[in-house]
């Protein structure tokens, strides 16, 4: 449609005002920012730390951006003054272990004066912001959404001045929500409905899809848990949903709708079998870790015939190029696709999962994908530790990888997300505190022997050829994850010689 010269100067009049009072608007949350932070008249300070915070939820996601880089990089250390007292100590004389002297005694006050000089400097101007929201009335939830912002911003960007913002942030949010800040709470269905909510909403693994659902773990031989703070009254900032069983479940659906549930005295194992986070911006902060722990021992204490805990969860796989052959012999005249991988996806991601309702396509995939998801378990790694964020989590907690499970999860978010399978995360009393400092300081991955196995036997009988080692001790190199992968893959191609292979009997 073509506008009137008349109507096009009144909408680009209408456009110029709406800039002009988002502009004003900015400055506005700006101004009260910096009051927020420079003020020292607390009698006002509550009514300024309002209008910054209902500020912010007024802005648009580019002026939020806009004022974070401000606060990141304004509000920042002065780094002339930490320069010039790093100079100022440098070139201070060292004193004595024990000062003999009033001249020695100066030189060590001097050190001192100056440490703590240094102390005050390095910490940034946004450091009072963070502490007097802390403070303040809803201000540890307002943290959490800028920081939630933060990380919006830095996934689309790395910029380093937003970076070392998040990194203080998040110390802080650490220091304020430690395991003493916080308070365990069973949820059950007698909490008030505003809580109860929260957990319908803000289930991440296993969506409930009605109150029946809600009740019913929330009923006999379940649990659920949460971290309760003071200051975010009614709402977890993570919560853990627990079923007592007599047998480790095969598949997710026996948990969800285990309908009746056995007595609870005779339930041997405790499954983890969803934990969620409610606060995007505590992204990074192990709450899960203590959560967990506590909970094992809570639930220890009240039933003393578990003996097992467990987390099953779910793990997406890709197909390589060793198991292309027999796919395409067994999918080529029922699936699409150009090559094996092409059709392994396709099937996987397809939305009416025909795949599963035939047990020839279903047995067919069974070996390639749980030799994948084994390998993809133990041996994928970024920075020496599991490459799998909820594996990473798990293992530095303590946990082992117990079992993997075909098709146990045939739900459409279990088909989508892994295929079906499911692992079992075991938590053994016994062995957290070992399992979690191997796994920190060598990453080290434990696992059953059951997942083991599952890894290629030819690369492990490989292996033992290398090194002359039994083939359970080879076996044991590969379960370590092979941390220089490059190496490994040269001795392995270096080996794969027809004598060799025919002497080893590997052909």
């Amino acid at each position: 449609m073509q506008l009137s010269p008349g109507e096009g100067n009144k909408l680009l009049a209408q456009q110029t005002s709406a800039s002009t009072n988002t502009e004003r608007e900015f400055e506005v949350v700006r101004e009260s920012m910096n009051s927020a932070i420079s003020m020292n008249k607390t009698e006002v300070l509550d009514a300024v730390l309002n209008e910054f915070s209902e500020g912010y939820f007024s802005l648009l996601s580019d002026n939020r951006r806009k004022l974070l880089l401000i606060l990141a990089r304004e509000y920042d250390l002065n780094r002339a003054q930490v320069h010039e007292l790093i100079r100022q100590y440098l070139g201070l004389e060292i004193p004595h272990a024990e000062p003999s002297s009033h001249e020695e005694e100066g030189r060590l006050a001097a050190f001192y004066r100056i440490e703590w000089n240094l102390r005050h400097a390095l910490k940034p101007m946004y450091e009072v912001l963070f502490e007097r929201l802390n403070t303040h009335p809803g201000g540890l939830k307002f943290l959490c959404i800028i920081r939630k912002d933060i990380l919006s911003i830095l996934e689309e960007e790395s910029l380093a001045s937003l970076r070392a913002l998040d990194s203080y942030l998040k110390e802080k949010l650490i220091t304020w929500l430690s395991p003493a800040a916080v308070e365990l709470h069973q949820i059950t269905w007698d909490d008030p409905a505003s809580l109860l909510e929260k957990i319908v909403a803000y289930e991440a693994v296993h969506p409930i899809s009605n109150l029946i659902d809600l009740k019913r773990r929330l009923g006999v031989g379940r649990r659920c848990f949460g971290y309760l703070h003071r200051a975010i009254p009614g709402e977890p900032l993570i919560f853990i949903e627990v079923a007592l069983l007599k047998n480790v479940a095969q598949t997710i659906q026996e948990v969800l709708w285990d309908d009746p549930p056995i007595p609870e005295f005779e339930a041997t194992c405790a499954l983890f079998y969803s934990i969620s986070s409610t606060q995007p911006g505590l992204k990074g902060i192990n709450l899960g870790k203590f959560l967990i722990k506590r909970v094992i021992d809570l639930v220890k204490r009240e039933m003393p015939n578990i003996s097992r805990y467990l987390d099953p969860t779910f793990r997406e796989n890709i197909l390589e190029p060793e198991e292309e052959s027999a796919l395409l012999d067994a999918f080529t005249e029922c699936a699409d696709g150009k090559n094996a991988m092409e059709i392994m996806w396709n099937l996987l991601t397809s939305t009416n999962h025909e795949w599963t309702k035939s047990e020839r396509m279903i047995s067919s995939l069974e070996a390639p994908l749980m030799r994948l998801c084994a390998r993809y378990l133990l041996q994928e790694k970024k920075r020496g530790k599991a490459l799998d964020s909820v594996a990473n989590f798990h293992l530095q907690n303590g946990a082992m990888i117990g079992r993997l499970n075909w098709m146990s999860d045939r739900s459409e978010k279990g088909l989508l997300q892994s295929g079906g399978i499911m692992v079992n995360y075991i938590y053994r009393l016994e062995n957290i505190e070992e399992n979690a400092q191997s796994y920190f300081s060598t990453g080290y991955i434990h696992s059953s022997s059951d997942v083991g196995c599952l890894l290629e036997v030819k690369d492990i009988k490989l292996i033992s050829v290398i090194f002359d080692l039994k083939f359970t001790a080879a076996q044991e190199i590969i379960l370590r994850g092979w941390q220089l992968k490059d190496t490994r893959l040269m001795c392995l191609d270096i080996m794969r010689t027809p004598a060799i292979l025919e002497k080893n009997n590997l052909v």
